[in-house]
């Protein structure tokens, strides 16, 4: 039988504190991927879950690469339970470059330094803390969630969300919608607002292995079937070609939302190049932010050839990271195909989806809510991320994914370059307006 779920309470001091403490901790084990595992961070996970009476289930989908999933009741059974997940693994970082030891979750400034800080051990701890928060409190969301804390996102989620989905549905069983990482962070409009874009689309990976066959023979010889040469002058024309714009809905609407708040006419139907340049350019940075969602992209990134200087080799290699807008995957693969010499061969390296789902919806709404009361000139946009996430995965369950962590940024916080940066950091009073936006959500979603 349904029950009506209580009116949404503001997130208590003790975790909007805790939230600090928890990220900290969280950053101080060394989860790089692919130099470590994940099993030592989710047990501390388990335990962290345990204190506040939530039980959950550690898998391993090979030794030492460790998932934490649990599911706290909702108040109303009826509905479709909401998936929110986060990972535990990180990229590496070099200590040698970095103002602070980058495992060290040390606080400077106002700010929670550490690799992970905002990819994605703030929004791990954000999860922790909101649900320790219920725990004690005996607060119940409105629908059962799901909370599942990852391995393996940074390498594409084989051993984590790719596993799970294949290996442990059960674990997801009623769950219609999800919300993970990609979106939910403030960006600034000017001065005073601040855009919140909420994920509702990702562009697709294709990420490629180029292969250019010749003929080999003497470095001092002509050789007009120079491997070489093919493949060099294949990834040129690939590295130099610029894709046409394609303005998904997602984009759309967040250009559209950004030229309505400056008060500016904008033009987004012109199918000339170079007005439609003039016309995003009216938008400033907003327009720069959005650069990367505009067009797919397709960027060389290795090369391999050779053994010996006077030796011309009978082939050579290369990889390519593509990426594709939601409907534009075909347009992607056609263009790399036409740009490659007779003699260059490709084959898929990681292949995997775009998405898209509607911006609508009562997920939705309470999303928005969440950050509107929080943040009184924050205005939430849709948004697609021009990189990956664990989303992916969850779509084959026939789930309907966002991105959003609840995260209010200073503006001169340059965000986008902390992810997989040096010096990477959170505010911590970005990780305390976490608590406080994913508190409400629970309650209203």
């Amino acid at each position: 039988m349904s029950t009506t779920a209580p009116a949404p309470v503001t997130a208590s001091e003790e975790a909007q504190r805790e939230v600090v403490e928890l990220c900290a901790e969280l950053i101080r084990f060394d989860t790089s991927n692919p130099t470590g595992d994940e099993r030592d961070c989710a047990d501390w996970v388990v335990a962290r879950l345990a204190e506040a009476g939530i039980a959950s289930e550690l898998v391993e989908s090979a030794p030492g690469r460790a998932n934490v999933v649990a599911r706290i009741a909702g108040a109303d059974p009826d509905r479709g339970a909401l998936l929110v997940h986060g990972h535990l693994d990180v990229v590496p970082a070099d200590p040698a470059e970095w103002r602070v030891p980058p495992f060290s979750g040390e606080i400077r400034d106002g700010y929670l330094w550490g690799r992970g800080a905002i990819d994605m051990k703030d929004t791990v701890a954000v999860m922790l803390a909101t649900a320790r928060h219920f725990a004690r409190t005996g607060t119940r969301p409105t629908r059962d969630l799901v909370l599942a804390f990852l391995a393996d996102e940074e390498a594409g989620g084989a051993y984590g969300a790719h596993w799970l989905v294949e290996h442990r549905p059960d674990l997801f069983a009623g769950v219609t919608e999800a919300i993970g990482e990609g979106g939910g962070f403030s960006y600034a409009l000017d001065e005073r607002r601040r855009l919140y874009p909420i994920e509702n689309a990702q562009r697709g990976m294709a990420w490629m292995e180029l292969t250019a066959t010749g003929r080999a023979g003497h470095g001092s010889s002509p050789n007009d079937e120079n491997a070489v040469t093919d493949l060099a002058e294949s990834l040129t024309r690939i590295g130099r070609h610029t894709f046409p714009v394609r303005l998904i809905e997602p984009v759309r609407a967040l250009l559209t939302e950004a030229a309505r708040l400056q008060g500016v006419d904008v033009d987004l139907d012109t199918e000339d190049p170079d007005a439609l340049d003039a016309e995003l350019a009216k938008l400033g940075h907003v327009a720069d932010f959005t650069q990367v969602v505009l067009r797919n992209s397709a960027n060389p990134t290795m090369f391999s050839a050779g053994y010996q200087t006077n030796v011309i080799p009978g082939k050579a290699t290369a990889r390519v990271d593509g990426r594709f807008l939601p409907g534009h995957e075909q347009e992607l693969t056609d263009t790399i195909d036409a740009l490659l010499a007779p003699s260059v061969t490709r084959r898929w390296v990681n292949h995997d989806i775009a998405m898209e789902t509607a911006f609508e919806g009562p997920l939705v709404d309470a999303m928005c809510d969440a950050v509107r009361a929080e943040d009184p000139d924050g205005h939430p946009v849709p948004y697609c991320n021009p990189g990956g996430t664990d989303a992916k995965a969850f779509t084959k369950l026939g789930i309907r994914c966002f991105g959003f962590k609840g995260l209010r940024l200073p503006h001169d916080l340059d965000y986008g370059r902390l992810f997989h940066g040096v010096d990477e950091r959170v505010p911590l009073e970005g990780l305390r307006f976490g608590v406080r936006v994913m508190t409400r959500l629970w309650q209203s979603c």
